[in-house]
């Protein structure tokens, strides 16, 4: 790689506060790649948009107390999944409508709360992200809870994928699905926290949902998915941040418009249902048959 081209990708890593995105951006898209995977599999996709929305209220309630954001997203996180389960148990309504009123009732509260809040600090940032502004105090509570989550879905991952597959299978040997469905709604919970600094709440269902659909264009074996879900959030995050450094746009927009684009270029080259592929494919069928 040329020298000056070289200097101008480095270039804004050399500037602190763009070094604290990096550090905040990467592990928040570590944690949501390795989750987006077994979310996608398991068709869960709209859980993570709901639970993504539904922790407004406890983010904000949580710094209405002093406490930390992680504690309040789990709880109003697992308990948003017990309302879903609850209207669906006493009115017999479809899930996704009652996903949709519950995560849409919860978002509006937790709009409501912010709005009249009276903060020094802009909680707007918490549907928007902040990136950029990040403290000391928040990087250590995104690189503990990230980690947190990680490790937990490593782990766990054998038994995880197991249950997402064959649930009936997974208790016959012992396992105990409930408890990892309850693991994976909690992970899901502490992910999002990890994720507002980033790409706020708006954004952050995209960065749970578009690196385990991308992954699935690419690999089968599911250590292969893991690591192609990381390895392509990582590089859409990284190429993010020197978009939004470069072109004064909002980073957390340009990682996730770095991810869509990863996910267009999967769709159209990937190696098993990409559309090229499938094309060329069928045209070599075609001739043979003709």
């Amino acid at each position: 790689m040329d020298a000056s081209v070289l200097d101008a990708v480095l270039a804004p890593f050399t500037y602190g506060f763009m070094q604290r995105a990096m550090v905040v951006t990467l592990m928040a898209a570590i944690a949501c790649a390795l989750l987006s995977t077994w979310l996608v599999q398991m068709g869960w996709s709209l859980m993570g948009d709901a639970v993504s929305h539904a922790v407004l209220p406890g983010v904000a309630l949580a710094y209405i107390l002093g406490l930390p954001f992680a504690l309040g997203a789990a709880v109003f996180g697992i308990g948003a999944v017990a309302l879903i389960g609850g209207v669906r148990a006493a009115t017999r309504i479809k899930a996704d409508a009652a996903i949709g009123v519950v995560f849409t009732t919860l978002f509006a509260l937790g709009l409501v709360i912010v709005s009249v809040t009276p903060s020094d600090t802009d909680l707007q940032h918490i549907l928007f992200g902040n990136v950029l502004g990040v403290s000391d105090a928040d990087i250590a509570q995104v690189l503990i809870v990230g980690a947190i989550v990680c490790v937990t879905l490593l782990v766990l991952r054998r038994d995880l994928t197991l249950v997402a597959f064959d649930a009936g299978h997974a208790h016959a040997i012992g396992l105990r699905p409930r408890i990892l469905h309850a693991v994976l709604l909690g992970a899901l919970a502490l992910t999002v926290v990890t994720a507002l600094q980033a790409v706020g709440i708006i954004l952050v269902v995209a960065m749970l949902v578009i690196p385990g659909a991308t992954a699935g264009l690419i690999a089968v074996r599911w250590d292969a998915l893991l690591a192609w879900s990381v390895g392509v959030t990582v590089v859409a995050s990284l190429a993010g941040l020197m978009a939004a450094f470069w072109l004064d746009i909002s980073p957390g927009g340009a990682v996730v418009l770095m991810q869509g684009l990863g996910f267009g270029l999967a769709l159209l080259f990937g190696p098993r249902r990409g559309l090229v592929v499938r094309w060329s494919r069928a045209r070599r069928h075609a001739v043979h048959s003709g």
